[in-house]
């Protein structure tokens, strides 16, 4: 009897690409002509956060535009990516941006009726943590399985993680 084969589908980024985006984007502030003195930066703020800031609203959003870009080049995908509004603070316009890390309870029960609804039988689908196991004996209904999550236009990031 075959052994049974499992994947786990996380929505986690690969923090060291935001950090070489980030500086790239610092990098890039710092030498446009058109963020000369308008105080634009953008930093961590603890460990999932990213703050960004500019002397005007239109500034900040610039800044936003540059980083978003730099994520993009290097594959992270801006679905990981909740931006706030910008808002006024003191002299200042600044955005907050959080990176997602783990799925929360209501994106991981999409995932599994998504693949309860249009899946193959025989795969089964569990919630562990922030992480959905699934599981098949074949293995060629796993790779159905990714497929099918790929071509879902979920509002959150997936990844496909612990091949077995």
């Amino acid at each position: 009897m075959a052994s049974e084969s499992s994947f786990d589908v996380v929505s986690k980024v690969d923090r060291q690409e935001v950090d070489n985006a980030l500086n790239q984007a610092v990098k890039e502030i710092s030498q446009r002509f058109d963020f000369r003195g308008t105080d634009a930066a953008i930093t961590w703020s603890g460990e999932y956060g990213i703050e960004m800031e500019a002397s005007a609203e239109d500034r900040v959003n610039a800044v936003l535009d540059v980083f978003k870009d730099k994520l993009v080049k290097r594959k992270v995908s801006l679905k990981a990516l909740d931006v706030g509004e910008p808002r006024p603070s003191g002299k200042l316009f600044k955005i907050s941006a959080t990176l997602q890390d783990g799925l929360n309870q209501e994106q991981a029960k999409k995932i599994t009726k998504a693949i309860r609804d249009h899946g193959p039988k025989g795969v089964k689908a569990q919630v562990q943590g922030d992480e959905v196991r699934v599981s098949s004996k074949k293995k060629d209904d796993l790779q159905e399985v990714m497929t099918l999550l790929r071509e879902q236009d979920f509002d959150f990031a997936v990844q496909f993680t612990n091949r077995r």
